[in-house]
């Protein structure tokens, strides 16, 4: 059994992912001779696309081929239906494209672990290039010393014991930070 088709446009589309929903527009009817494009912006990008008449409503059904090749991103989008010498706005928002696991370019880690791995890599081996130009704070690694570098470490150390402790907890387990005793016969 397929999944009902959504009567809204979606808060989030993931890249390669099909993009299907209908839009009931009753003041512009598809058989009146109305057509439904939609344009989603943002800084790097802009994606158009037309909805299919599907009877009194409009069926937006974007291929995974098609998705496939959009930018993650935030961005604006507007529907607007035209016909002859008339373009009227009939909706806008905002989504976020988000981006496909198998992405090559997906990190998901947060600041605090990429700046560790990074303070780790370059107190591990100074010589390497990779991390002495890795910037934290506006301020890149050759420049740090290592007095500043330690401290560094311990504070992002930290950060990410308590991103640890708080995923810990949302899934239902204990805080490891926390020791427990009991005193008593």
């Amino acid at each position: 059994m397929a999944a009902p088709t959504p009567q809204t446009e979606p808060a989030q589309l993931i890249v390669g992912d099909s993009a299907k929903w209908l839009k009931s527009l009753p003041d512009y009817l598809p058989q009146d001779g109305w057509q439904l494009t939609y344009t989603l912006v943002n800084a790097d990008a802009t994606i158009n696309f037309t909805a299919n008449s599907q009877d009194d409503e409009y069926l937006v059904n974007v291929a995974p081929a098609v998705t496939g090749a959009w930018a993650s991103g935030a961005y604006t989008w507007r529907a607007s239906v035209s016909k002859t010498d008339e373009t009227h706005t009939v909706a806008s928002g905002t989504l976020t494209i988000a981006p496909a696991f198998g992405a090559a370019a997906l990190d998901a880690r947060s600041f605090a672990r990429v700046a560790l791995a990074n303070v780790e890599a370059y107190l591990a081996n100074p010589q390497n290039l990779t991390s002495a130009s890795y910037e934290i704070q506006g301020r890149k690694l050759q420049r740090i010393g290592i007095p500043e570098l330690l401290s560094l470490r311990d504070r992002y150390k930290a950060e990410v014991l308590r991103e640890e402790a708080a995923e810990r907890m949302a899934r239902g387990l204990p805080d490891r930070r926390r020791v427990m005793v009991r005193f008593g016969p």
